[in-house]
């Protein structure tokens, strides 16, 4: 790395790939890693956190890097594949100290931290020297970001708070906002609970219901408990009914039945239907929300409902046929229509007439290994479930059958990876 003076801001750098000499990527650069000296002076960067593919996150010390520029940065010798974890006095730039609050010295009040400036000295070594920073700003989840004006400080020239003081999350979800929620819900376990709470409360609620459904289920339960009830209750709204009731069904029943009532009447029927059944049934498995359509429904018609953005793969494979009514429970369960039957026949058609009335169902009080004995035998991707008078109260996908057969600790992290050269061979 070259013995010149330079400067990079921390900001310019986030999301750009990190190749090896020989050009191959070997991620995306989501934060970087400095170290507090305290008293002594300003924090000195000692690496930077790579996603690498697989959507783990790696520490990279700044030691390996031989190039760092706004366009590229270039690494060289071994990297370690473990699951990077924070240590000691270490902080995450974008993680912890963007949204900072800091008071300036000159006496002219509090100010935020938007981005910081590292300053490479002859030694080669990293050092935050400067802090680009808002006065006159306050953040809210609803009302946006307050703009005032900024300003290029010295790091010395602030004093910094406690690490327990209240601190903002705008710039964290803004940079973040392209993972997708279960990758985002990674980068929340890497996190402090205090952190992690105040990313919680800065994402809107649908974003949040999307990210706690990737969580585990201790970390769900903390978070919610962390949000007013009525937030809570909006967020819950938001969720898949099953996820919901998972949910729900981890805290203490004066606390579920608290946020029920605070839910609209029909999301929260749903939820508590879901509650009524055994977790290792059909009913405790399934969403009570596939898409349903009556026969008389044209191709056409079930072709636009699978369309829907909101549907996962899953739900969208299949149609479900009733006779009215066409919410769960529904009337009697006729057939399933599968999304290749639709694209191999004429929009005009009748789902009647190409309906599949050869897949049994399964009762809503089916053991698991039923369940997914079923689907593996006929490679489903959603499963009917009916109830004792034949009408359907919902539906088992794929994820909702994996989720419950992995181990319950399948969402933490492994430990113990090998140590990789670059390129892809191991060292």
């Amino acid at each position: 790395m070259s013995t010149n003076p330079s400067r990079i801001f921390v900001a310019r750098l986030l999301g750009l790939d990190v190749f090896d000499p020989l050009g191959d990527r070997l991620g995306r650069l989501r934060d970087v890693v400095v170290l507090s000296r305290g008293l002594r002076g300003a924090p000195h960067a000692v690496g930077i956190v790579v996603e690498v593919p697989g959507k783990k996150r790696v520490f990279v010390p700044m030691t390996r890097l031989t190039s760092m520029d706004q366009s590229q940065i270039i690494c060289t010798g071994l990297v370690n594949l473990r699951r990077f974890q924070q240590r000691g006095a270490e902080q995450l730039v974008v993680g912890e100290l963007f949204d900072r609050k800091v008071t300036l010295k000159d006496g002219s009040g509090d100010a935020i931290i938007e981005d910081i400036a590292m300053d490479q000295q002859r030694n080669g070594d990293w050092l935050v020297s400067k802090l680009f920073v808002r006065r006159g700003t306050s953040t809210s989840r609803l009302r946006g970001l307050r703009r005032g004006h900024t300003l290029l400080v010295d790091w010395a020239e602030t004093l910094q708070g406690s690490e327990n003081d209240p601190q903002g999350a705008s710039h964290f979800v803004a940079t973040h906002e392209d993972l997708k929620p279960a990758d985002f819900a990674d980068a929340l376990q890497e996190m402090s609970d205090k952190r992690r709470i105040e990313v919680a409360s800065e994402l809107q609620d649908e974003r949040l219901a999307d990210v706690l459904q990737e969580l585990p289920e201790e970390d769900q339960v903390t978070l919610l408990s962390a949000l007013d009830n009525e937030r809570a209750a909006d967020v819950l709204e938001e969720m898949d009914p099953d996820d919901a009731a998972d949910l729900l069904a981890d805290l203490p029943s004066a606390k579920a039945e608290e946020l029920l009532l605070l839910m609209e009447p029909d999301e929260a029927d749903d939820v508590r239907r879901l509650l009524q059944y055994d977790e290792d049934t059909a009913g405790g498995l399934m969403t009570p929300v596939p898409v349903i359509l009556p026969p008389e429904a044209t191709v056409a018609e079930a072709l636009a409902h699978v369309r829907s953005e909101e549907l996962s793969p899953a739900l969208a494979s299949a149609i479900f046929i009733c006779r009215p009514p066409l919410e769960t429970p529904t009337g009697r369960f006729l057939g399933v229509v599968h999304i290749q039957q639709l694209l191999r026949s004429a929009p005009p058609e009748q789902l009647g007439s190409i309906v599949d009335k050869n897949l049994e169902p399964v009762s809503d009080h089916a053991s698991v290994s039923e369940v997914s004995h079923t689907m593996a035998s006929y490679n489903l991707n959603s499963l009917p479930v009916v109830n004792s008078a034949g009408r359907l109260v919902g539906a088992v996908t794929v994820d909702d059958l994996l989720d419950h057969l992995l181990p319950d600790d399948w969402r933490t992290h492994e430990d113990g990876a090998p140590i990789m050269k670059l390129g892809g061979r191991i060292g």
